[in-house]
């Protein structure tokens, strides 16, 4: 079975997908504290973490994803993980900058979603 590690700081958005990734038949994790995010994919290993650009982490901090995603290409522990970021801004040139393996525009349909993590893995 195929891990896909969640991050995003709504809690309905990661209810909703982790309903729909765990009716297609992912094991599923969840994470929502920022601070903790590198050394939580560390520890879990996913094959995919799905990742928001905004997370509040840090007060005035804005695009605190894209900090995770940078530290998480630092570490050669995780070179293998795959990384999709997501938004409701387009920040696909970014991303695709800062190392991420795909990028879905919000809102999206849950059949791109499920399309994207089958192609990065």
């Amino acid at each position: 079975m195929r891990k896909v590690m969640l991050i995003d700081d709504d809690v309905v958005v990661v209810e909703l997908l982790r309903t729909l990734l765990e009716m297609e038949g992912y094991d599923v994790i969840t994470q929502c504290e920022g601070e903790e995010i590198v050394q939580s994919v560390q520890n879990h290993k996913p094959d995919v973490v799905l990742m928001d650009v905004y997370l509040k982490t840090s007060p005035g901090e804005g695009e605190d994803g894209l900090k995770m995603l940078a530290q998480i290409r630092e570490n050669p522990d995780l070179s293998d993980t795959r990384v999709i970021m997501s938004s409701g801004i387009d920040f696909q040139v970014e991303s695709k900058e800062y190392g991420a393996d795909g990028f879905l525009l919000k809102p999206y349909m849950p059949e791109e979603l499920i399309d994207l993590i089958k192609q990065v893995s």
